[in-house]
């Protein structure tokens, strides 16, 4: 395989996942680590991921600082926000997980809407406080470098605590037999707790993501309440998800 086309790789799966590790992008294109290590450094040198030890994330993921308009199928997330904002009443409870998804889901919120909302994540949280009717809660601990979400066992402790009305997460990889993974766990550890806090689970996810899987399990998808992708619900690519309770919007 060309420099060109493994590098090409490497940058889709990176915008479809947020991050990768130099190991499963090894696997994957049947090169060494060295390989990869080196064009991970030639395109975190050229500003297209940003490189990270063991692996690399994307720039749509890191950057927070002002409105990011650099990620990954933003349309289809853009979309799946909307569709979620609609199981958002007024005066609820609920919880906002960290990625891009769940950041647009922060950031379609109406300013009028009064709310209750608790996220481990400091992009969703800084995006919550410039709405005046919604009570931000942070839930603190160890703070990951690459998703900016609080980690550990002070944030599953906080989590414990708590009982929201729809927890609002993302996935790295969803499957319909396997459930959602992650190659992180200790991001695993803390999206178990979120979905024990929450009285329904509403997963986001880009179709994309489907039928994918990981090291890591968080959860089966029976435990997922509702599954919300950019696709109608009749889409034939969900059909495998039908066979569980689970509803599709």
């Amino acid at each position: 395989m060309l420099k060109e086309e493994r590098q090409r790789t490497i940058l889709n799966e990176v915008a479809l996942h947020n991050k990768v590790l130099l190991l499963d992008i090894a696997e994957m294109l049947d090169v060494s680590i060295d390989t990869v290590r080196r064009d991970v450094k030639e395109l975190d040198a050229e500003n297209k991921l940003r490189k990270v030890h063991g692996g690399a994330i994307s720039l749509g993921f890191t950057n927070t600082t002002v409105r990011n308009t650099n990620i990954y199928a933003l349309e289809e997330k853009q979309k799946i926000a909307t569709k979620a904002l609609t199981l958002v009443k007024e005066g609820a409870v609920i919880f906002i997980d960290g990625g891009t998804t769940c950041h647009e889901l922060a950031r379609q919120i109406p300013d009028n809407i009064k709310l209750t909302c608790f996220t481990l994540s400091l992009p969703v949280a800084m995006e919550l406080l410039s709405k005046p009717n919604i009570k931000v809660i942070l839930i603190g601990g160890e703070v990951s470098q690459d998703s900016q979400i609080a980690i550990g066992a002070s944030a599953i402790h906080q989590l414990s605590e708590i009982h929201v009305d729809y927890g609002f997460i993302g996935t790295g990889y969803v499957d319909s037999l396997y459930g959602l993974t992650e190659f992180d766990w200790d991001i695993v550890q803390v999206k178990k707790a979120v979905i024990k806090a929450s009285k329904k689970t509403v997963l986001l996810s880009i179709s994309e993501k489907l039928n994918s899987q990981h090291r890591y399990k968080t959860c089966d998808i029976n435990a997922i309440n509702t599954m919300i992708t950019e696709l109608d619900p009749s889409n034939n690519l969900l059909n495998l998800f039908r066979n569980h309770e689970i509803r599709l919007l």
